[in-house]
């Protein structure tokens, strides 16, 4: 015959396991789902970045030929613009003129502005008209703005690295919440069930609303 206080933890055990499986289940169900979720949005999010990681490495590229052309056009000023000098020195007008009628556009307001500072006479003239602030060149501007674009993208693709990062963590605490699920359904006690089922409900909650506050990703 068994004890009375054998029989009043078996009778305890057998009151408490309906609901304690019952929850379990619910838990192990939720988790399951929150996992998948969790996992989708880490791969859509890695996606994210590996797509505006391409897009920054093109902006650069377009920002190096950009850059390129600009060097190669302030060549082209500045040896049209040294052979138009010595011939000025020269006092060789036509041999200046044919120089001057060649000069780029974008050299042409620099180097106007740059003459009526006196240049030759003005020993506080800027030395060239390549220190002029007239001097641009486009392409030059489009080189730092693809430069810039390209270092926001790159900020952007760091912060969708992050996100995959949380969800992947998300992945691992739900995972968690199922590993005490599960096994709070084999134990025999009723109070150490008890426990380790509130511990894997209280993860989930956790994870759960600290996943909430994520941003959700749904592009193609």
């Amino acid at each position: 015959m068994s004890s009375p206080a054998l029989r009043s933890s078996a009778e305890g055990q057998a009151r408490s396991a309906p609901w304690v499986d019952t929850v379990a289940a619910i838990l192990l169900a939720l988790a399951a789902v929150a996992t998948a979720w969790s996992s989708y949005q880490a791969s859509r999010w890695t996606g994210e970045q590996a797509k505006m990681f391409s897009a920054a490495n093109a902006s650069r590229v377009e920002s190096t030929k950009a850059s390129n052309l600009a060097s190669a056009q302030t060549e082209v000023d500045i040896a049209v613009f040294t052979q138009w000098v010595d011939a000025y020195l020269g006092k060789d007008n036509t041999l200046a003129s044919f120089y001057q009628q060649r000069f780029r556009d974008e050299f042409v307001p620099a180097f106007r502005a740059w003459r009526q500072t006196d240049p030759f006479h003005n020993p506080s003239a800027p030395e060239s008209p390549f220190a002029m602030p007239e001097y641009v060149l486009a392409a030059g501007q489009q080189a730092e703005q693809l430069d810039a674009t390209a270092n926001a993208e790159s900020e952007t693709a760091r912060v969708y690295v992050q996100r995959a990062t949380n969800y992947v963590l998300g992945v691992v605490l739900f995972a968690v919440a199922l590993f005490f699920a599960g096994i709070s359904t084999r134990l025999p006690r009723p109070g150490l069930r008890l426990a380790i089922l509130s511990t894997g409900i209280a993860v989930f909650a956790l994870a759960a609303i600290w996943i909430a506050t994520f941003p959700i990703s749904f592009s193609v």
